[in-house]
């Protein structure tokens, strides 16, 4: 659905607080835009694919996952076509991310005259940058349309009803407009990072303005910790509304505070999380705050499909944030990640209706209490309980400004939480140790004498940088 949205009256507390998110999250505010929101999964990658058929000068496509599967063969047969076409395309992938795909797969895509780079390749010598994964995805063509969200290129994300299989609960947002140029930079900036930078022309797309919605292009760069600061500020300022979507939620324990003080200070605080989840031992990770988040007025509503995969934020009415940032440390503070903060009343609005519509097909998660003090037991309410409530007025209401973001206090449940699990994990340790000495006693050393290995190979490859590089 096409958002090319007026906004409304933009009071001066909003202003503040924009003024803050450019610092926050290190991005400027670029209007004109028109946004059209994605909430199907295969409505977007088939989206994707027009846009591509439809590109003429350039298409620059990055994405952490591209399998080599059915929907993967559509992609690459798309993004060939273009390339013997004539029209310049770049492929960039996470090499973990698409560690299954076959090297044919990439083969073709060059044979038919596409640039294919992987990020990150998984070599030994560099161990400390193992972890720094490019988790974005984004499309963009001829520098005027984009896309970006939580979309990996697979079939779980396509399904397949003839047999049976939903595809994944995903968001995905077209940019048109300014906006649109400005994720192309981004592309341009990682791609950088691999090698030989993009050419001078294939960067000077310069699109009209062509809606009135905003936009921030917000980069995460491992240690820069934008989005992560972008959160905080929302969790501080927020007076209505803080609605989250998000498959792989494992809270730092800042942003863990953050919610239970909003909650408490009588915002509407909202989770909405999988119910199964591709990765169960992140689900739960997940659930061991529940109880904590619970006693503080969050409610927590678990989807009933196959797998929900989307990252969503809806603050009070004016804000909204879609892109590929999870809220655990992988993705705030270790990966390469791409979010949209939107300053769109219609698009919010399309957003908050596509929320309710999730919460219709998920089981909200309640604590029954229990006696002799134990902690409450983790139940689905019952269908009845899961309502919507009641539509907030937003006549006479101020919004509280937050200028800077302060770290909030440690939650006492991610306490125990880090507790509990460095205990499971210690004793399955020494359980192990007990019933596989020389096993285990071998494999601790063959891991250690790797380290150390990659650790003087690293310490010399920088001590003859440094001596290449110079005084």
């Amino acid at each position: 659905m096409s958002v090319p949205a007026a906004r409304a009256a933009v009071t001066p507390a909003a202003e503040d607080i924009s003024r803050a998110l450019d610092r926050a999250a290190g991005a400027r505010l670029i209007a004109g835009n028109e946004l059209t929101h994605h909430p199907d999964s295969a409505v977007a990658l088939g989206a994707m694919l027009d846009a591509i058929a439809q590109a003429r000068r350039w298409v620059h496509f990055e994405n952490y996952i591209i399998r080599d599967d059915h929907t993967g063969r559509r992609f690459a047969d798309a993004l060939a076509s273009r390339a013997r076409a004539g029209v310049r395309v770049r492929v960039l992938y996470d090499a973990l991310g698409s560690l299954g795909t076959s090297g044919g797969y990439w083969r073709r895509l060059r044979a038919a005259g596409a640039d294919v780079r992987a990020f990150n390749p998984l070599l030994p010598t560099r161990p400390f940058r193992v972890l720094r994964r490019d988790h974005r995805k984004v499309l963009v063509t001829d520098g005027a349309l984009a896309m970006t969200g939580g979309v990996c290129i697979g079939d779980e994300w396509a399904g397949d009803p003839r047999r049976g299989r939903m595809p994944w609960r995903d968001t995905v947002v077209t940019v048109r407009g300014p906006g649109a140029a400005a994720l192309d930079q981004t592309f341009a900036r990682i791609w950088r990072r691999t090698g030989e930078p993009l050419p001078a022309d294939e960067l000077d797309a310069s699109p009209a303005e062509c809606g009135t919605s905003r936009v921030r292009v917000v980069e995460g760069v491992p240690g820069e910790s934008r989005m992560y600061r972008a959160v905080q500020l929302f969790e501080a300022a927020v007076a209505e509304r803080l609605w989250i979507t998000d498959a792989y939620l494992i809270a730092p324990p800042p942003l863990f505070a953050g919610l239970l003080d909003a909650a408490r200070g009588g915002v509407d605080v909202r989770l909405l999380l999988p119910g199964t989840s591709d990765l169960p031992v992140v689900r739960t990770f997940t659930r061991i705050g529940y109880r904590d988040l619970l006693a503080a007025g969050v409610r927590i509503f678990e989807w009933k499909g196959p797998m929900l995969h989307a990252k969503t934020m809806l603050a009070d009415h004016e804000w909204a944030r879609v892109g590929s940032s999870n809220l655990n440390l992988s993705s705030l503070v270790a990966n390469y990640e791409l979010d949209l903060l939107i300053e769109c009343d219609r698009m919010t609005a399309l957003l908050a209706e596509q929320f309710r519509r999730d919460l219709a097909a998920a089981r909200e998660i309640i604590a029954l209490p229990r006696r002799r003090f134990l902690p409450g037991r983790l139940v689905g309410a019952p269908a009845e309980a899961v309502v919507e409530a009641q539509a907030h007025k937003r006549s006479g209401r101020e919004i509280r400004v937050a200028a800077t973001v302060a770290l909030g206090q440690v939650a006492g449940g991610a306490r125990r939480a880090v507790a509990w699990i460095a205990a499971l994990v210690l004793a399955l340790i020494g359980a192990l140790l007990l019933v596989f000495p020389r096993v285990m006693s071998i494999t601790l050393a063959v891991l250690t004498f790797w380290l150390a290995f990659t650790l003087i190979l690293y310490g010399f490859m920088r001590r003859r940088r440094r001596s290449d590089d110079g005084p």
